[in-house]
């Protein structure tokens, strides 16, 4: 970027300020009669997710015009691989909840640099938790430090998909079976806040799930990785990631890495995936 390029806090401030617009935008659709209907990959869209996702796109790139764009309900622009800074945007990640009135949805934004998060947001508006960060500035929640709570003698609380519990379990880990929070990048900030002690996603999410929350993680010094490749890179070509796991106790790495790659399998050699990533629980 060029030296009079923003500061990572002012797109950050850009954010914030954008998801709380958004946010309200999207409380008038929440718990209303909302047309609604299912994409090709069988997952659900509303006219919500359209109305917020053009409103985000207006007010950000009209802010940073040089910007590049990836949206989960905009068409891929290829362009978007020949710009520095790009901004990653779920304009309602959890639509399932949100279609059932259910709280907890968010609006998940990032700017990514060179293929690095280095701003990001996660907004549930029907709960009034905005989680932020900047690179090099900190982690926040509603404005606040954000200081992960420990569970101070408690079994780690871990939720994952059925056949990743039957590893954890058959590798003698002991831990309790956490909450299965409908939006990905709102339970991986809950490890960062302390609700959660890990929270994993099979293959296949995409840069929108989680690249505002991987700059929270990583402002809040908590491990967060593709269980196969390491941290995860974003604004490339192919969006989909490999399993990943977000921990907050280093200590459970080795058994939730290894439980996550017997179930989904990593990438071989020469591009093609394993056999074992098509077995999704």
């Amino acid at each position: 970027m060029p030296a009079s390029a923003p500061s990572y806090s002012d797109d950050l401030e850009l954010l914030r300020a954008t998801a709380v617009a958004a946010g309200i935008m999207a409380l008038g659709f929440f718990r209303q009669d909302v047309k609604s209907w299912t994409k090709e990959n069988l997952s659900p869209v509303s006219e919500a997710d359209i109305m917020v996702d053009r409103f985000l796109a207006d007010s950000l790139l009209g802010a940073r015009p040089g910007y590049g764009w990836l949206s989960e309900e905009t068409a891929d622009d290829p362009g978007r691989l020949e710009r520095e800074r790009v901004f990653i945007v779920d304009p309602i990640d959890g639509t399932r909840a949100f279609l059932r009135g259910e709280e907890y949805w968010t609006i998940s934004l990032a700017v990514v640099e060179n293929g690095v998060p280095v701003a990001g947001v996660v907004y549930a508006p029907a709960r009034d938790e905005m989680y932020d960060a900047s690179r090099g500035g900190g982690a926040r929640l509603n404005g606040r430090k954000l200081v992960r709570k420990r569970r101070a003698g408690a079994a780690p609380l871990i939720p994952a998909p059925g056949a990743v519990h039957q590893e954890m379990q058959a590798s003698g880990l002991t831990y309790t079976r956490g909450p299965a929070y409908p939006s990905l990048a709102y339970r991986l900030v809950q490890v960062a806040s302390g609700r959660l002690d890990a929270a994993v996603a099979r293959r296949g999410s995409q840069d929108w799930d989680i690249a505002g929350a991987a700059v929270i993680l990583a402002e809040a010094g908590l491990d967060f990785a593709d269980v196969c490749t390491g941290f995860p890179r974003f604004n490339r070509p192919e969006v989909r990631h490999g399993a990943l796991a977000a921990l907050g106790d280093i200590s459970l790495k080795p058994l939730v890495h290894a439980a996550l790659r017997k179930v989904y399998g990593c990438p071989q050699g020469d591009g093609a995936p394993a056999a074992a990533e098509t077995r999704l629980p």
